[in-house]
């Protein structure tokens, strides 16, 4: 017992002592002080010692619990969770979010307008077909609407819309139901039409997209009491059966409206502020939504066959509009009746006087095909006409710019009108350089070569260029006479164009020009070839799904480069799933054998049959095919070949042959792809080439990234996992080993050219392509590019796609510190030989393959970049100095 605690028992207790007799004031604060004092010091005595421990663990009580657990299981104790009844898993699944596809649906773009027209069967392939041909192809969708018993009907046209429901009364409301559940959120207004109604798609475009979305649109011509008829007089003996269809109130109230006769002619009457369908009727997507909605409302009460009153009493009800909007937003939609004595054929040029006619949208009843082109020949005339006028007024208002009525620093305009600024860089690698050139080579045109001839089209470019720019000096400078080109640089900004600048030498010819016997003056001219207007191009949708064959050609001194291939291959594709099959392409010389151990691919072999057993229950395997090569492609490979790219060496040509033979062990419409053993890739190489390569439509083409062989020369540092730059390799863009398509397209072209170069269909047959008549086409893309198959060819870097993988395994197994380094075979002369020994080419003089040294030198693996090169002849040389 602590101090304080005795103080609090002796004031507790204190009146008891004292008795009742005793005064409160006759004990002071010091009595009660030395009182407690002497009580506590009394009970210190008679308390036991081991109450301190109590009071700690009383006071400490986490520490007690930690104490007597570590004295039960000892040091090491870690805590169990009890989960006894307890959820393992969370009780609301996390939904992942699906985003759309498209942007254009995310952020909810929608097209402008679509038309629905409501026609026959009797009027489809007159009054529809003209329609369509008029129409179709300036708006973004159309759909044609019919009664029809038997929808399984053939037409020509072939945008059709059925129904079964013959009542007629509810024929607009199957087309608003139709619009509802299909289009109504990929289109902002919607046009309802009859099949005798000419639509001006231009102009009506042309008004839309000066009109708000936000708000509910209703818009047309007021319908007249005679578009009516006699209503109320005659249709409600139509009206009768319908009553059993209409359920509650309103749908009796409406049948007895309706069988009342001349009371409902008079409200109808009283109530003519619809949308005349004749003319046509503009809905706003919003409108159709709410119709929609009240649907079950608009059929009960839509009893009467003139549809422009049940779409008129369905809007009101369902929309709350007060009625047709002939005017909205200070935009009017404008349509032309054309009377019953108007003949086209002959009363066309008079109406073209009318302003009326000549604003009107829509212009009806139309009866006959000839009508519907007669006025879409005039108003396309029309249009052009007026645009036409509005270049003409943008051409003068540029000129008068350019006279210097308005000053450029004021309008910030630049030279040439029309064409877009040159691209501003972002950083100093993006910055476009000029290339200085002449009339027959560019100097420095990439980081690996200094000076290129021109290839035929750019010499043929850069010879329009300098006679216009000669006419253009004559012209300019009438008392100067052309004498020689001084320089001419040129550049490609793919945002705006091909620009040349040009300086030319030109002398004076005038009469002070002997005296002052000066030499030729420089003149510089700029001249610009701008782009023309961009476009996508459509094509069909494809998915990331195919199935790829993977077709990979392999001679018996790349055994390394295979096994390293098919490794790879098992990484990448095998054992994630990828589908994906692996066709190896075995070729033969001629005395190797095929079966047994003295097989050169013996190994690869057991590898294959190895690898699809293991992964058979997932699909992916790996088979292949052998070739036998004739004896003049047999000879061994020599030393030099390896400098080369391509894995064909100097006979590229047998990539035909290889797809010739491997192609029919796969289907028409398999997805190919020709690859190399010394390429390594990812999978999103694989999707690119998936998406890239359409059937019927595209070939795909990459260009690979080749790296550098650091080991042989030593300008660079070897880095198989770094990304591309300028330091480890480069984008080999001559290099055509890599090409995907479909079997059927290839099928296509090899018959156009088979006349040039000869089908493969044995192994007899490939020395038949080293005498080809053509010697232009030597890959598969050459072959699609001579066989001219309505199909793009699309090549792109590839950063995903690495060569490289037979000059590296070459230079492991060789050492070059004391022997030279291997000269490429195609810059060793002006023409070289692509198969067998020079010594013997006189033998075989029928199946040399020549290549200009120009041409060879691109197919060489390039040691280093210009960059590093210069940078070890400047520390060669500051060696050389100081050893001097």
């Amino acid at each position: 017992m602590t101090f304080n605690t005795a103080q609090r028992y002796i004031r507790m207790h204190i009146p008891l002592l004292s008795g009742p007799k005793m005064r409160r004031t006759s004990l002071s604060r010091n009595h009660y002080f030395v009182i407690g004092l002497f009580l506590g010091l009394v009970l210190s005595f008679y308390v036991p010692q081991d109450i301190w421990e109590l009071v700690q663990q009383e006071e400490c009580p986490q520490e007690a619990a930690e104490n007597s657990l570590i004295e039960k299981f000892g040091q090491e104790f870690e805590p169990h969770l009890n989960l006894i009844n307890k959820p393992l898993a969370a009780k609301k699944t996390v939904k992942n979010v699906i985003r759309p596809r498209y942007y254009s649906s995310e952020l909810g773009i929608r097209e402008k307008i679509f038309i629905g027209v409501m026609t026959t069967q009797d009027n489809i392939n007159t009054l529809a077909t003209a329609i369509n041909r008029t129409t179709a192809h300036l708006v973004n969708r159309i759909k044609f609407f019919i009664n029809a018993e038997n929808v399984k009907t053939n037409y020509k046209l072939k945008n059709i819309v059925g129904f079964t429901d013959t009542r007629e009364n509810l024929r607009p409301f199957h087309v608003i139901k139709y619009i509802a559940d299909t289009y109504l959120d990929d289109y902002d207004y919607f046009l309802i039409i009859q099949d005798n109604v000419y639509v001006d798609a231009r102009k009506l475009k042309a008004m839309l997209y000066h009109m708000s979305i936000t708000f509910d649109l209703y818009m047309g011509t007021k319908s007249e009491s005679s578009n009516y008829g006699s209503y109320g007089a005659n249709d409600h003996v139509a009206a009768a059966p319908q009553r059993q269809l209409m359920e509650g109130e309103e749908g009796g109230a409406a049948a007895e409206a309706a069988a009342a006769g001349a009371g409902d002619e008079f409200r109808m009457l009283s109530d003519r502020n619809y949308c005349d369908l004749n003319a046509g009727i503009l809905l706003s997507s919003s409108v159709i939504r709410k119709m929609r909605n009240n649907l079950d409302w608009c059929v009960r009460n839509g009893i009467t066959n003139v549809h422009s009153i049940n779409i008129g009493r369905c809007v009101k009800y369902s929309s709350n509009l007060p009625g047709c909007q002939e005017v909205f937003q200070g935009i009017q939609q404008r349509t032309y009746d054309l009377k019953s004595s108007v003949k086209l054929f002959k009363d066309l040029n008079l109406l073209t006087k009318d302003e009326a006619f000549r604003n009107a949208t829509t212009i009806y009843p139309v009866t006959s095909m000839d009508d519907f082109y007669r006025l879409h020949a005039y108003f396309s005339k029309y249009h052009l006409e007026i645009v036409q006028q509005n270049s003409a007024d943008l051409e003068q208002k540029s000129y008068r710019i350019a006279n210097g009525t308005i000053s450029n620093n004021i309008l910030e305009i630049r030279w040439p009108l029309g064409v877009p600024l040159a691209s501003a860089p972002e950083t100093r690698h993006d910055i476009i350089m000029w290339h200085y050139m002449n009339e027959t080579h560019i100097f420095l045109p990439n980081a690996e070569n200094n000076v290129e001839p021109l290839s035929a089209i750019e010499a043929d470019d850069l010879k329009k260029v300098l006679d216009i720019t000669r006419q253009y000096a004559k012209h300019k400078f009438p008392n100067m006479i052309y004498v020689g080109i001084h320089s001419i640089y040129r550049r490609f900004d793919a945002t705006r164009g091909m620009d040349y600048r040009i300086h030319l030498l030109l002398r004076d010819t005038g009469r002070l020009s002997a005296l002052t016997q000066r030499g030729p003056e420089i003149k510089n001219f700029q001249i610009v070839k701008p782009l023309g207007r961009v476009e996508v191009v459509p094509s069909p949708y494809v998915t990331e799904s195919t199935r790829i064959a993977i077709l990979v050609p392999t001679f018996e001194h790349q055994m390394e480069e295979a096994l390293q291939f098919i490794n790879q291959y098992e990484r990448t594709c095998m054992r994630n799933q990828d589908n994906t099959f692996l066709l190896m392409i075995f070729m033969y010389r001629t005395e190797s054998a095929s079966k047994g151990d003295n097989d050169p691919f013996k190994v690869i072999k057991t590898l294959a049959l190895d690898l699809s057993s293991k992964y058979k229950s997932d699909g992916s395997r790996i088979a292949w095919v052998s070739v036998r090569l004739p004896q003049v492609l047999s000879e061994s490979s020599a030393t030099e070949d390896i400098m080369l790219s391509s894995v064909y060496g100097r006979n590229e040509i047998l990539s035909i042959a290889v797809a010739d033979l491997a192609l029919p062990k796969l289907g028409l419409d398999s997805l190919v792809l020709m690859a190399s053993n010394s390429i390594s890739f990812k999978p999103d190489f694989l999707n690119r080439v998936r998406m890239n390569t359409i059937q019927g439509f595209q070939v795909y083409s990459p260009i690979g990234f080749m790296m550098y062989p650091c080991k042989l020369a030593g300008f660079c540092k070897e880095c198989e996992t770094c990304d591309v730059s300028q330091s480890t390799g480069y984008f080999d863009k001559w290099n055509y080993d890599i090409v995907s398509f479909y079997s059927r397209d290839y099928v296509q072209a090899r018959k156009l050219i088979e006349a040039a170069v000869p089908i493969t269909r044995s192994d007899n047959d490939i020395e038949r392509l080293l005498t080809r008549p053509d010697k232009n086409i030597n890959n598969v893309l050459d072959m699609f590019v001579a066989s001219q198959l309505p199909v793009h060819i699309l090549r792109g870097v590839e950063p995903n796609l690495r060569y490289g993988g037979a000059i590296k395994n070459f230079i492991d197994r060789q050492s070059y510190e004391t022997k030279p380094i291997p000269k490429c075979p195609l810059e060793t002369g002006d023409e070289v030989v692509a198969v067998g020994d020079p010594a013997n080419a006189k033998e075989r003089s029928s199946t040399r393959t020549t290549t200009t040294k120009d041409e060879g030198e691109h197919k060489c693996i390039h040691l280093a970049s210009r960059k590093q090169i210069g940078y070890a002849i400047i520390r060669y040389e500051d060696k050389s100095i100081i050893n001097k």
